[in-house]
């Protein structure tokens, strides 16, 4: 696959592009970008619950893992998938499916936090939130819970764009379906069903089998600079499909359908996965790529530049790494880490753009099964700020 990278450019170059012609290299072109460098650490506690809210985790194994045993009293604020900038310092984050799969994930509750991270005292503050729910009953099969508060047994959601309206579309891994909330956290429409792609949680399959394997669904989900189209990126290979490859798929929000476009995505190596993926502009993508260890097993978790518009001949965009998140610059050693800081988690399924030079980094700490910084101690949720050593050149809408 093509390594070189295309900074954006008016005139020819972007004409180029377009019609996925790859303009004259320039004195900038590079395989890759420089090690980027911490500028900001902030930390969740990883025992950080939901003040006065339900009981959860009862599905789970009592045993203690990672030394904290379950149930809680409370709803814990974990597993964070997907990141909304809120343009004054705080964020929207969205939690998972809850404890890892459907059959234990019946009593947490699916919602959207706000945080605010305080780097100055390396921690998050904790704002408040809102709560999934479907009232108007457009999902027509059984929910657990007959007020219709979705949980984790209902849909696995993992990635999140808001629209202007202030509506969220929200990526789920069951169907996979597209979701559809207004901004108070209630559905304003049926799920949306990828055509022809089914996982095996997916309850309208009937006897179609699953194409897709359990949790890679929608991973990842970028929305275009003008908010007219969704990028929903599949987290595995659909059957059939060289293995490794992802689909991007094209969702028109107007006409409120797939428009049968999509571009491919190809890890590194198939048994990697991806965390997240967002827009950098009409064309560019931020893609998370992740291996599945952590701690000391753990040694691919990097963002790639992902080009739809310069593909190889096989059809796969091109990529260009822009950051290491296993080697980071860290000279005024943040967070009481060393000159070189690491990012080694399991799951890493939020980043940000927060301007030319600098995004946001988030785990997801798989409460209480990830142990990633400490072996036998249960992940907080970091938040990272990462300058990276060439621009962006975003588009100016994502930098508002």
């Amino acid at each position: 696959m093509t390594k070189r990278r295309n900074v954006w450019m008016g005139g020819a170059m972007a004409v180029a592009l377009a019609v996925g012609v790859a303009g004259p290299a320039s004195a900038h072109d590079a395989d890759e970008f420089g090690p980027a460098t911490l500028t900001g650490f902030a930390s969740l506690p990883a025992l950080t619950f939901v003040p006065a809210s339900e009981p959860s985790g009862s599905l789970l194994d009592t045993a203690p893992v990672n030394g904290v045993a379950a149930p809680w009293d409370d709803q814990p604020v974990q597993g964070f998938s997907g990141i909304v900038k809120n343009g004054d310092g705080s964020y929207e984050v969205m939690s998972d499916n809850g404890f890892g799969n459907k059959a234990n994930s019946a009593d947490f509750v699916l919602r959207i936090h706000t945080l605010a991270p305080v780097f100055h005292e390396n921690k998050v503050d904790v704002l408040g939130g809102i709560n999934l729910t479907d009232p108007k009953g457009y999902v027509t099969w059984p929910l657990v819970r007959k007020d219709r508060v979705l949980t984790g047994q209902d849909f696995d959601v993992e990635s999140i764009q808001r629209a202007a309206d202030g509506s969220y579309w929200i990526g789920d891994e069951f169907g996979p379906f597209l979701l559809h909330f207004d901004r108070t956290g209630a559905m304003m429409q049926a799920p949306i069903s990828l055509p022809g792609v089914f996982a095996p949680e997916n309850p309208l399959r009937g006897t179609t089998p699953n194409n897709i394997n359990s949790s890679k669904g929608f991973e990842g989900m970028a929305q275009s600079p003008d908010g007219r189209k969704l990028y929903p990126l599949l987290e595995g290979t659909v059957a059939g499909d060289t293995p490794g490859t992802l689909r991007l798929n094209e969702f028109d929000v107007r006409a409120g359908s797939y428009t049968g476009k999509h571009y491919v995505y190809k890890l590194d190596d198939p048994a990697n996965a991806i965390g997240d993926a967002i827009a950098v502009d009409g064309h560019r993508f931020l893609v998370i790529e992740r291996d599945n260890g952590q701690g000391d097993t753990a040694k691919t978790k990097r963002i790639y530049l992902a080009n739809m518009s310069d593909r190889d001949k096989d059809g796969a965009m091109d990529k260009t790494l822009v950051a290491d998140l296993m080697n980071i610059n860290n000279p005024k050693q943040l967070g009481g880490f060393g000159k070189t800081f690491t990012f080694p988690f399991q799951t890493i399924e939020d980043v940000a753009i927060l301007d030319n030079q600098t995004i946001a980094v988030l785990n997801d700490n798989n409460f209480p099964g990830s142990a990633g910084r400490t072996a036998g101690v249960p992940d907080n949720n970091e938040f990272i700020t990462l300058k990276l050593t060439e621009s962006l050149n975003a588009d100016r809408r994502f930098l508002d």
